[in-house]
């Protein structure tokens, strides 16, 4: 019998707290909704800039979770409220999800949406990555990119992941695999922590921190653990948070809020406590 992995929550779609969260967004801020990344329909971003933006602000990069086959940038500009507040830009990405589209092409868009963010954006003065659930592992994966085949090389200084799943290959044994459809080849080589060596050669630089859920599954939770471990490890600066009175969704649905404990430690990377 294959595992399940919160199917019923994601496929009720995104939840009030997601939409309300992101309609107030659009409206306090200078939201510029679907500028293109790159050719496909999907390779859109949803922009969130400050009122009164100054020439050399942070810029926060968001990837949403879902399980790689749920969820949208649609309703990720949750986030962008309590961080354009203070002067933050927050840009949502929209890559395409499973069925059709498979891990390496997930990977690939995002990876291509941070070097098309720093193309359209390059005056920012600083580059930040955060994602949850599906969204953290890609996070991970363009924190451990070989950059030589790009035309530029990000300089980032912080990512936030978020109960995240840094080794695919359980996933195989998973019903979510039956929408992507992975070989283990696939799943090793789009797992975030057998690429740990690439990320210190890429990323040594960036502050990451390994967030978790207090009530998340066990299964996200070691997977959490593992990973924070291995980059610990490698000598790479990196801390690991286990968010209390939270599970799998609300640790990150409560971002909407600018006193949660995770969007205050989200500010203090920035340095826009």
């Amino acid at each position: 019998m294959k595992r399940v992995l919160y199917n019923s929550f994601y496929s009720s779609g995104p939840t009030l707290v997601m939409c309300d969260g992101t309609e107030r967004a659009r409206s306090e801020a200078q939201a510029l909704l679907n500028v293109p990344y790159g050719e496909g329909d999907d390779e859109k971003l949803d922009v969130y800039i400050p009122s009164n933006p100054s020439l050399d602000l942070p810029l926060v990069i968001y990837l949403h979770g879902g399980l790689w086959q749920f969820l949208s940038k649609e309703e990720s500009g949750f986030i962008a409220g309590p961080l354009v507040q203070k002067g933050v830009v927050v840009v949502a990405v929209g890559y395409q999800t499973a069925p059709k589209g498979d891990m390496d092409l997930m990977v690939s868009r995002v990876r291509r949406s941070v070097v098309s963010i720093l193309q359209q954006y390059s005056h920012i003065s600083g580059l930040y990555l955060c994602g949850h659930s599906a969204g953290a592992q890609l996070v991970a994966m363009v924190l451990s990119t070989d950059w030589t085949e790009y035309c530029i090389t990000p300089q980032i200084r912080g990512a936030l992941l978020v109960s995240g799943m840094y080794d695919l290959v359980p996933v195989l044994s998973t019903h979510v695999n039956e929408f992507l459809k992975m070989t283990e080849e696939v799943a090793v080589r789009n797992s975030p922590n057998r690429l740990v060596a690439q990320l210190k050669r890429s990323s040594s630089d960036c502050d990451i921190v390994v967030a978790m859920a207090q009530n998340d599954s066990a299964d996200f939770r070691k997977q959490s653990e593992e990973y924070f471990k291995a980059l610990q490890c490698s000598g790479l600066k990196v801390s690991l948070e286990d968010v209390p009175d939270t599970d799998h969704f609300s640790v990150m649905e409560r971002c909407v809020d600018g006193d949660y404990h995770l969007t205050q430690l989200l500010l203090r990377m920035i340095g826009r406590d």
